[in-house]
């Protein structure tokens, strides 16, 4: 995805449901026209990884099936 400098609101980014239980393990995503972006939700001023939405797709498969590893 090129660089870009678009902000993702702050209401956009959501608490991973394969995030840990603890404060220690915990990753956001939001959705945006672009595809996805994937942040550190203890340093939520850093920079977000952001992937196209059919990338995206790939990797939630690729977790679901236990393909990773």
């Amino acid at each position: 995805m090129p660089r870009t400098n678009i902000e993702v609101p702050g209401s956009a980014w959501f608490k991973s449901s394969y995030s840990g239980g603890n404060e220690t393990e915990c990753v956001e995503a939001a959705f945006t026209a672009a595809g996805t972006s994937v942040r550190d939700s203890k340093r939520p001023d850093k920079h977000d990884l952001r992937v196209r939405s059919a990338a995206w797709e790939s990797f939630i498969d690729a977790v679901r099936n236990e393909q990773l590893g």
